[in-house]
């Protein structure tokens, strides 16, 4: 991972313009809605034509961090990036870090998910406690100067097949949250992004939700 190192001391953001590092269309739409409420004026990498860095991190937040220093960088401008993905257990983790790569150059994410479903049917994970997953978001925050603050979340969940519901993006389709009935891909935002960052008892739903919750908490000027 290149670029300078970040500070130890931490820092919080002031609303203002701020560069969503991503040209995928169905997480730009899902940042700027968890943002909404706070000010900030957002332009994609995609809109600046920005070009996209290799991801050559190991973990989601390396991958994040790579994003959003680019962005800043090459914007001048304070940069948010997201890194996600899905983590299945029958297959060790995979596609993880990966995931968007399974749906190819065209991001083709119902290939994905037939990719996916013929993993596990060759792991003959066929019954609902043999297709638990996790849904993992971190998010990076880059200033110009190289300063970088990074959250996670996480939900949990089961896959389903076939997939249900033609909301959301990528695998929400497949993904059925633990204690609910319905796949994220059922799902209105209001109800994947639900909950309340300030009420323990009913905390957001979705991964990126919950990392946005962590990352307003800690690093977003009130």
């Amino acid at each position: 991972m290149s670029g300078p190192a970040p500070s130890a001391e931490s820092r919080r953001l002031a609303p203002g313009r701020l560069v969503v590092a991503t040209h995928n269309a169905g997480k730009l739409r899902e940042i700027r809605e968890l943002l909404a409420p706070f000010g900030f004026d957002t332009v994609s990498a995609g809109e600046l034509d920005l070009p996209e860095p290799e991801e050559t991190g190991v973990t989601f937040e390396e991958n994040a961090v790579l994003k959003a220093q680019a962005a800043a960088s090459a914007a001048d401008l304070p940069a948010l990036a997201d890194d996600s993905g899905l983590a299945v257990d029958a297959l060790d983790g995979a596609p993880g870090i990966h995931s968007a790569r399974w749906a190819g150059p065209d991001r083709d994410f119902d290939r994905a998910m037939r990719n996916l479903e013929e993993e596990l049917q060759k792991k003959s994970a066929t019954d609902p406690d043999k297709r638990t997953a996790r849904f993992v978001a971190a998010l990076a925050i880059a200033w110009p100067d190289g300063h970088v603050e990074t959250v996670r979340g996480e939900i949990e969940g089961t896959l389903v097949w076939p997939p249900r519901g033609e909301r959301g993006f990528g695998y929400d389709p497949m993904f059925l949250p633990e204690g609910f009935d319905r796949t994220f891909g059922e799902m209105s935002a209001e109800e994947k992004h639900g909950g309340d960052r300030n009420d323990p008892a009913n905390p957001p739903l979705s991964h990126r939700a919950r990392a946005f919750a962590a990352l307003v908490e800690a690093h977003v000027e009130p």
